[in-house]
């Protein structure tokens, strides 16, 4: 299986924005959203991420097929810095999931952009309970500090915020 990270051009900045939709609607289970009159949820920072600094979209191949997108840039909710940077989106489609892809590009996008990340975890989202603590430690050890009861990144809760180093 040949798994690839690669950066979204701008003239893909439509692709991206349909996969944001599959994403979008996985979410709404946990933020409990809903479609907007013409039937589509709308991801409002999509072409901020050519026109801003520090914002990297990338899309996931598997064997040469669309997978998911992560997306990456440098607003966050606990670090104040210019250094910090923030998972925003990371999507992998269900026919992906539970085999290692998810786990190979978050350490892969890691790598991409070494320094310092902060991470956010809706607390209703049990995958995401499980996945992220697991890469973060499989990345960095015990060397993290989670933040919990942040407010304002989610609509409906507070969430669970992750802070590391690599």
């Amino acid at each position: 299986m040949r798994i690839e990270v690669i950066p979204v051009l701008e003239a893909e900045k439509t692709i991206l924005g349909n996969l944001i939709e599959l994403y979008e609607y996985d979410f709404s289970e946990f933020q409990n959203t809903d479609v907007n009159s013409l039937g589509l949820y709308g991801y409002s920072y999509l072409d901020y991420y050519w026109t801003e600094n520090r914002r990297f979209p990338y899309f996931i191949k598997v064997d040469g097929k669309l997978a998911g997108f992560v997306m990456v840039c440098g607003h966050c909710y606990v670090s104040k810095d210019n250094e910090t940077l923030f998972m925003s989106e990371f999507f992998i489609m269900k026919k992906y999931r539970r085999n290692g892809i998810g786990k190979t590009v978050a350490k892969e996008v890691f790598n991409l952009h070494k320094g310092k990340w902060e991470l956010t975890i809706h607390p209703k989202n049990p995958v995401a309970l499980q996945f992220w603590p697991a890469v973060i430690e499989d990345c960095v050890g015990n060397a993290y500090s989670v933040i919990e009861n942040v407010p304002h990144v989610y609509d409906d809760e507070l969430a669970l915020v992750y802070l590391f180093e690599l």
